[in-house]
């Protein structure tokens, strides 16, 4: 019985350790062989000073929230994920901010506080502005940069963010 045993682990375990692991190079590929590279940079201003309050997305009609963080996502090793202050008013999204951004009356401090994650009708309720954006820019991924911030705050300088997809 152990002959066997000691057989079948000596067999079947490479086997099963060559077609269940897939080189390291794969680990940063989707589903269709296009690369991931990380997150999007999204800079933007607004309207308002809207610096402390916690973003959402909206449905394009404005009429339904379509992502919102738990409060528990607010903070990330103890900091809350403020956005990153850029030149001439621009700033680095934290968060995942989407064309469809609204602000909620709550700052991060607040909304992290809350016993329970709001469901989508109380946050409708907390929005302070619906169409806060005067400009977005979509600006490649985060692993495009080596020091994402003194570039971008170059490319404002230098009058380049023309070279980015602007969404609004």
């Amino acid at each position: 019985m152990r002959r066997t045993t000691y057989f079948l682990l000596l067999t079947i375990a490479p086997v099963l350790l060559f077609f269940g692991c897939k080189p390291k190079s794969h680990l940063n590929e989707s589903s269709n062989g296009n690369k991931v590279t990380g997150p999007k940079v999204v800079i933007y201003k607004t309207k308002e000073n809207y610096y402390l309050h916690v973003p959402v997305n909206l449905s394009a009609d404005k009429k339904s929230i379509v992502s919102y963080p738990a409060p528990s996502d607010v903070f990330i090793n103890g900091e809350p994920t403020l956005p990153v202050k850029l030149e001439d008013g621009y700033l680095l999204d934290q968060r995942g901010i989407g064309e469809g951004c609204a602000f909620l009356k709550w700052t991060y401090y607040e909304y992290n506080r809350l016993n329970h994650t709001p469901d989508s009708n109380e946050l409708m309720k907390m929005i302070l502005e619906s169409d806060p954006l005067t400009e977005m820019y979509l600006c490649g991924r985060k692993s495009d940069f080596k020091d994402i911030e003194s570039e971008l705050n170059q490319i404002i300088r230098e009058g380049n963010l023309k070279n980015f997809k602007r969404v609004k």
